[in-house]
């Protein structure tokens, strides 16, 4: 039975009382295991965050609590974003607190007000936050970020065969990776900030002119991460189209597959094996919901890949995403030469404009990197419980591998020592965990969170229909205009099969949603912003995208006609099923 609180939930602090779900839930839409949040959060990736905004002068770590920095929040098992944080780079920045309020909002009289004190505006910090942003728009590349890479890669080069591990050196090479996590983090803070730097200036050059060519500019930069991985789900899929043997393993069903083409003698089925083996290694640790150590990810749940390929696998080579990627790459030079000659002579906006561009570019590259890079060290801290938990099956203290999620980092020594006490606590812990699901989270926590009963429930809450000719707003996103059927999926393993000219309606993306990108007309996804998923990899794949349309999943229906404007940001409803 739940509680008031949750048992890994954080209570706001006088400092930092604001936190919004806004731009949260692509990070983490669902609830926070225990073990995630305490293991890798508490004791990685918040310290990371921290020292990123110590490291580039928002603060000063001793402005945080010195326990628990306040640089996010967990209530009811949610993911949170110090609201409070982000209002005061605005302010110490210069952009000023209602910048952030406008970024983040749509309705900022929604949202608890802002209240100045003594302690916020800095002028030391405002210096040392322009020579940073000073930095962000000159640099051509980011060399910090391009070390953790192979520092993340090295990670999973060294792993050792871990079912040969004691339990006390599975837990130390947990442990041993949560330092990494801290710095890859921190760097993470740098490349999530640079990248709201260029689009911001690019905004301001192009305002008189045509507000939609920013995101048209920012098409097919290249070398995007995820994009990489869509590319090789794509190769796989093309592997099996060109193959009689491999298509019929798949026509013959998905349970097995891999098994079965691993157990074939078959020149394409022994190549294709090899394929996905590469694939695993590589690209084992994505996966939806990524950032939880309780989600599965390509390497622990291989379907995840199996169904990807076999939903690709029924399109023609036109729907190959390096084209869409030249269009789109071959659009942004013609508009950038454009708009070069539209600001002949005007040497101030033309520097700006070469400015903002690259830097864009530089950044975009460099937040999806350093995404990878924190997913990957986060993965082999899954990989070692992984292992632990199918040993505690094995022994019977656990009903299933994943029930290890339920304990926090404090009770780990114990549970080892005495497994079978905490048996019928985990299993307990459980269902309240599953039970967290079903509630709706408050989009803002003001001071402190409402208590677990008088949440409302999803299946409780009433959203407006659409009606025809209804024009839905959101962000603009990726370029382009669209018109198709509407395809809802609430999770990327949805049974749903996405037609040729369908338009992707999602919650949110990670790169496990990728390859479904490929078989979509456009995308449409209930929270982001300019800088999120599902808007960088459309505009590498050339497709049209929308951001932040509130309730998306909810409101547009399976099988309704729409209107997609990514240059807009609109969706308008044509016709209903």
């Amino acid at each position: 039975m739940l509680g008031k609180r949750w048992i890994a939930d954080r209570v706001p602090t006088d400092r930092f009382p604001n936190y919004t779900r806004g731009n949260a839930g692509e990070v983490l839409a669902d609830p926070v295991s225990p073990l995630g949040w305490t293991f890798a959060w508490e004791s990685g990736i918040v310290l990371g965050c921290r020292d990123g905004f110590v490291q580039m002068g928002v603060f000063d770590a001793d402005e945080y609590s010195a326990e628990k920095p306040e640089t996010f929040g967990l209530f009811g098992g949610y993911f949170y974003n110090s609201l409070t944080q982000a209002r005061l780079f605005g302010v110490r920045s210069g952009a000023g607190w209602q910048a952030v309020d406008n970024a983040y909002f749509d309705d900022p009289a929604a949202v608890p007000p802002y209240e100045e004190r003594d302690w916020h505006t800095s002028a030391r910090h405002t210096d040392l936050l322009g020579k940073q942003m000073a930095w962000i728009m000159s640099t051509p590349l980011v060399p910090e970020i391009e070390r953790q890479k192979r520092d993340a890669q090295a990670l999973r080069d060294s792993r050792p065969d871990l079912a040969s591990l004691t339990t006390s050196q599975l837990l130390g090479r947990a442990r041993s990776v949560q330092r990494h996590l801290v710095a890859m983090f921190t760097q993470h803070v740098w490349a999530s900030l640079g990248a709201s730097v260029g689009p911001g200036i690019l905004a301001a050059v192009t305002a008189d002119i045509d507000p939609t060519m920013v995101t048209k500019l920012l098409t097919g930069v290249g070398d995007i991460d995820s994009a990489d991985i869509a590319h090789s789900i794509w190769d796989l899929s093309r592997d099996v189209r060109r193959s009689l043997v491999l298509t019929a393993l798949f026509d013959a069903g998905l349970d097995g597959l891999l098994e079965r083409a691993r157990s074939s003698d078959d020149g394409d089925a022994v190549a294709f094996s090899a394929a996905v083996d590469d694939f695993l290694y590589r690209n084992g640790s994505r996966g939806p919901n990524e950032w939880d150590l309780y989600s599965a990810s390509y390497e622990t749940k291989p379907s995840l890949l199996v169904s990807a390929i076999d939903r690709l696998r029924v399109n023609d080579d036109s729907a190959d995403p390096r084209a869409g990627e030249s269009r789109g790459a071959e659009e942004s030079h013609r508009l950038l030469t454009q708009l070069q000659s539209t600001l002949s002579g005007n040497e101030e906006a033309l520097a700006m404009l070469s400015t903002g561009l690259n830097s864009a570019k530089v950044f975009m590259v460099a937040c999806e990197r350093c995404k990878t890079n924190n997913i990957r060290a986060l993965h082999e801290i899954r990989m070692c419980f992984a292992e632990l938990g199918q040993r505690m099956v094995a022994a019977g203290h656990l009903a299933h591998p994943k029930q290890i999620y339920m304990l926090v980092e404090d009770e780990l020594d114990d549970f080892f020592a005495n497994p079978s006490s905490f048996t019928s606590l985990l299993a307990a812990r459980e269902a309240d965990y599953l039970e967290l699901y079903e509630l709706e989270p408050p989009y803002i926590v003001d001071g402190d969170a409402p208590p677990l009963s008088d949440w409302v429930r999803r299946a409780d809450r009433i959203t407006k229909p659409v009606a025809v000719g209804d024009v839905l707003k959101g962000m603009a996103g990726s370029p382009g205009v669209v018109t198709g059927t509407a395809r809802v999926l609430l999770n990327v393993d949805d049974p749903i099969e996405l037609e040729p000219g369908d338009i992707l309606i999602a919650p949110n993306t990670d790169p496990s949603w990728t390859p479904l990108f490929l078989a979509s007309a456009a995308v449409v996804i209930n929270v982001g912003a300019i800088s999120t998923h599902a808007v960088i990899v459309s505009r590498e794949l050339g497709i049209p995208c929308v951001p932040s349309i509130a309730d998306a999943t909810r409101r547009i229906p399976t099988g309704a006609t729409i209107t997609v404007n990514g240059s807009e940001g609109t969706v308008t409803i044509d016709a209903l099923p």
